[in-house]
Formats: structure tokens, sequence, C-alpha cells
């Protein structure tokens, strides 16, 4: 499935010639992926409507052939093992080596890769599925067009797009996670600009889900779900 010309899965791109929010972002989550995976490790397990749209995206695919599905973003792979469990053939890209390394570990029957959402070593048409899982939220907004548009060149025709993230305007400085001395910007987006921008990158908005925070959220969820036309 790697692009004509492209890099081998696993290689990441050079620190002299990546965008500065890549290398902000990989350096953050180096950082805290072992506390990261832990204190996330059984986040799904309270949040029906979280899995609902996952089993929905899944079944999704799972109808309209069964295609090879990336999550992008991955972290400590949580979310592509319960994809996995739902009977897709899915592996993990992630930014950062050691969020890579840490879900090889404790997912050693699946796949990981070291990668950008931005750039993937794929072929075009190549999937059945791309799943970004609170991953967008590193992305400078100006970015997101040429982001929806890599996810639909590497989808096959009606193949199945999910997204989620945190509703609202504007980034939040997250700094000193789990005592770490490191800093980040976490994006909180509008649904609807959100939909408006897969539409003009030629995927179909087919479903969103707005759902209100939980006890551990301090804001709305949003889930959109789209697809390639046929």
């Amino acid at each position: 499935m790697v692009r004509p010309g492209g890099r081998a899965p696993g290689l990441s791109f050079s620190s002299m010639t990546e965008p500065s929010h890549l290398t902000a972002t990989r350096t953050f989550y180096d950082a805290i992926a072992a506390d990261y995976a832990e204190h996330f490790a059984k986040e799904l397990q309270a949040k029906p409507l979280d899995r609902a749209m996952l089993a929905a995206f899944a079944e999704l695919v799972r109808t309209t052939g069964g295609g090879p599905v990336v999550e992008v973003g991955c972290g400590p792979g949580r979310v592509t093992a319960y994809l996995h469990s739902l009977g897709l053939d899915v592996f993990g890209v992630d930014l950062s080596p050691a969020m890579v390394e840490t879900a090889r570990r404790d997912h050693p029957d699946l796949r990981f890769h070291v990668g950008s959402m931005m750039d993937l070593d794929l072929a075009d048409g190549a999937l059945g599925g791309v799943v970004a899982w609170y991953s967008l939220i590193h992305t400078p907004p100006e970015l997101l067009p040429a982001t929806f548009a890599e996810f639909r060149r590497v989808l096959a025709p009606g193949g199945h797009l999910l997204l989620a993230f945190q509703v609202g305007d504007g980034p939040l400085r997250v700094a000193e996670p789990f005592g770490h001395p490191v800093a980040l910007d976490f994006n909180r987006l509008a649904p609807d600009r959100i939909a408006d921008s897969l539409d003009q990158a030629g995927l179909a908005v087919r479903a969103r889900l707005v759902r209100e925070p939980d006890a551990t959220e301090k804001v709305r969820q949003a889930f959109l779900l789209a697809g390639k036309p046929v």
C-alpha cells in the first residue's frame, strides 16, 4: 500500500523540512507517552456514544468491502485495538515514535507506523476507512483542507471517514501535562465549519453527533462521519 515513490511505513519526516507544528506535536507526545497510555487506557469503557460511532463506522466499512483502515494520530493504540475487535483490518499511524513504541508494546498483534496524517505513505484509493480520533486538534486550521484532501486521496470510492474532536472556537494551551515540561495548543473546532471543509474536499458528511461533556470533560464533543463518493 506504499505510494509509488513514497517513504516506507515507519520512516518519519526530516526535522529540517517538516512544519513546526509537527515538531512541537512530536516533542509533546514523546514526553508524555507512557503517562498518557496509562491514563486513557480504559477511557472508551465509560463512553457508550463514542463506542456507538466507532461501531457504526466499522459496520459501514465492512458492508462496503471491508478494505484496510488507518487510524491517524493513533497514540498508544487503544482505538485501533477497539476497531480491530469490531472486525476491521486496521493499523495505526502516529507522529510520535514513543507513542508508536507504546502501541506496539501494548498491542503486539497490530501494526503501527511512525508518520504524518498530512502525507500518508499509501497509494491512491488504498483504504476502506480513515479514523482521526481527536488527532486533528493539533493541525493549524488553515491546513485542515489539505489534510482532508489527503484523506480523500487514500480512500477508495465508497470509503468512510470518522472524525472526533472537542467543540469550540480557538486553541487551549496545555502546559506541563503529567508534570512534564512541555506545552502544546489543542484546537477546539466548530462542527459546521469542519463539515463545510469536508464537503469542499469532496467528502460527503453522512452523520454527525454532538454530545454534552461527561464528568471528565469541559466542552461538548463532536463526531462526524463522512464518505468518498462512489
